[in-house]
């Protein structure tokens, strides 16, 4: 791809700029507000819940070290930092891929499992408090079709991870004991 000149960039108007900032600044706010009350209310740091997260929305709570790097968007050394201490804590399992034996299978352990039960309630609470309970029914609306949009996009899908799967009794642990999703 050429990268367009000065004078062939369509610079951003005086309403996208604002837009656009106003997007950057509210999810970097948001980020780093959920991460301390993530680190104030629970043992996990939001890297830990995130992994956990994306662990329990797999039906058997465990996934290919590359699908897990994939979902979250992280890179393999990231990645791979993330688990080792995770691990060491006992949040999370690392096996051989018995099928190729260069990949690795990761697990949330029993351990992990209550962390993230236990930390899910106060973190939900939060993004209730500090931005859903704000919005209209309409601008939540408005927010999702921004999102798939933006989505489709970026790398063609509108695939938003993280939503129910049809797993049946094999979705163990992501759900909370109330129905909800953690």
């Amino acid at each position: 791809m050429t990268q367009p000149t000065a004078d062939e960039t369509r610079w951003l108007t005086d309403r996208e700029q604002v837009a656009w900032r106003a997007m950057l600044a509210m999810w970097t706010r948001l980020n780093a507000q959920l991460a301390r009350e993530m680190a104030a209310d629970s043992d996990l740091s939001m890297a830990d819940f995130s992994v956990l997260v994306a662990l329990t929305d797999t039906c058997a709570g465990r996934t290919r070290a590359f699908s897990l790097a994939e979902a979250l968007q992280w890179e393999k050394s990231r990645l791979s930092h993330q688990l080792a201490r995770m691990e060491k804590r006992g949040l999370i399992e690392r096996t051989e891929c018995a099928e190729d034996g260069r990949g690795q299978i990761v697990g949330v352990t029993a351990a992990g499992r209550r962390a993230i039960e236990a930390a899910a309630p106060a973190h939900v609470a939060a993004v209730r408090r500090l931005f859903l309970d704000a919005l209209t029914p309409d601008q939540l609306e408005s927010l999702t079709e921004i999102a798939r949009v933006a989505l489709l996009r970026l790398d063609g899908t509108v695939e938003i991870p993280g939503l129910p799967q049809a797993c049946g009794e094999a979705a163990n642990g992501s759900h909370d004991p109330h129905g909800e999703r953690v």
